[in-house]
């Protein structure tokens, strides 16, 4: 199955049609050696792997791209319909196996395949069922791909980014999780929207877990640079708790909403994912609300846990947490989030 969208054919006589087609120059310099080429594997062939992986190929940002799927049929039929659309994409070449070789020298390993619960089972369960998947999944990425940055984007997205940290045996900054980089994209939707405004304008972002603990930070929100709340304040118009409230349950119910209208999400997460790509393989150093290593930062601490920071990413990975101001309720919160996910990691016996 390991095929792409340019592979050659030979022509009468063994003749390669490449070398017929074209005439060499016989004294062509060398490919330069400062160009890059950018190979992207994406773990899971599920509605949210393929948006991630169509998202990646009409933003033009891998000159390879494999996908890996344990479903041989299902595996074959995404690449073939991705390669039939060749004439309208970037030249990017695709390939697709049920063996983890074919991703060998990825510079990212994108993860989305989970297991889906079943009816009347636990959250931990399910956890559980998940961690045996990533024990098939992440030491093959960390062979064939030994200097590569691994972004899980699997549910429980912190759990299992920790889990992909101790499996892999990279270093922190080079294991990250999708965390609530799509939770802030929705909060600025929704603030952009609750004050009628360019959602682009908006600096927002929510933190800690992907998922019921999260933690909003209304002290740092801003529109076109100005800070909402002190500005409020200092021209003394008021506003309600409340509906700041309302406005992150609507943020943490987005995905529930979602889900229960078309069964899964999937396009918000493929441009979600899509853009922490674009700002690894391209070195933007853009700060992004992503799962990683939290200990120490914002009082964090009591084990090794991964939530959601604003972190800048680059080529190397995560390059830095940023020193956001946090009220003190907020990093309460944060806190609170740290134990929420702590709990749940302490009931796993990993084992790692």
């Amino acid at each position: 199955m390991n095929k792409s969208s340019s592979a050659s054919s030979l022509g009468p006589g063994g003749l390669d049609l490449t070398q017929a087609f074209f005439r060499p120059i016989s004294r062509a310099a060398p490919p330069s050696p400062t160009k890059r080429h950018n190979k992207i594997s994406v773990i899971g062939v599920g509605n949210v792997g393929m948006a991630i992986a169509q998202t990646i190929l009409t933003q033009d940002l891998a000159d390879e791209l494999v996908l890996v799927d344990a479903k041989p049929e299902k595996l074959r039929g995404e690449m073939l319909d991705l390669q039939h659309a060749a004439a309208f994409l970037p030249r990017t070449k695709i390939h697709a196996s049920v063996d983890y070789a074919i991703t060998v020298g990825s510079d990212l390993c994108i993860v989305t395949a989970g297991a889906r619960q079943n009816p009347g089972e636990s959250r931990l369960n399910l956890l559980q069922r998940n961690v045996a998947l990533f024990r098939n999944i992440i030491p093959p990425l960390a062979k064939y791909s030994p200097d590569t940055i691994l972004l899980i984007v699997s549910n429980p997205v912190d759990v299992l980014t920790y889990v992909a940290w101790k499996l892999s045996g990279f270093p922190s900054n080079r294991v990250f999780g999708s965390g609530t980089n799509l939770d802030s994209s929705r909060f600025r939707f929704l603030m952009a929207d609750h004050l009628d405004v360019n959602a682009q304008d908006v600096q927002a972002y929510i933190i800690g877990e992907h998922g019921d603990s999260s933690v909003a930070l209304w002290s740092s929100i801003s529109v076109g640079g100005v800070p909402v709340l002190s500005f409020l304040e200092k021209q003394q118009i008021a506003y309600e708790k409340e509906t700041l409230e309302k406005i992150h349950k609507a943020v943490v119910d987005c995905a529930y909403e979602v889900i229960s209208l078309k069964g899964y999400t999937s396009w918000a997460i493929g441009y979600s994912v899509a853009n922490l790509a674009r700002s690894i393989l391209r070195d933007q150093r853009k700060v992004q609300p992503v799962s990683v290593l939290a200990n120490g930062f914002y009082g964090v601490g009591g084990g090794d846990v991964f939530l959601s920071l604003p972190a800048q990413l680059g080529r190397s990975g995560v390059l830095g947490v940023t020193n956001v101001h946090l009220t003190d309720e907020e990093a309460q919160k944060l806190r609170d989030s740290a134990h929420t996910i702590l709990e749940v990691q302490s009931q796993l016996n990993l084992g790692i």
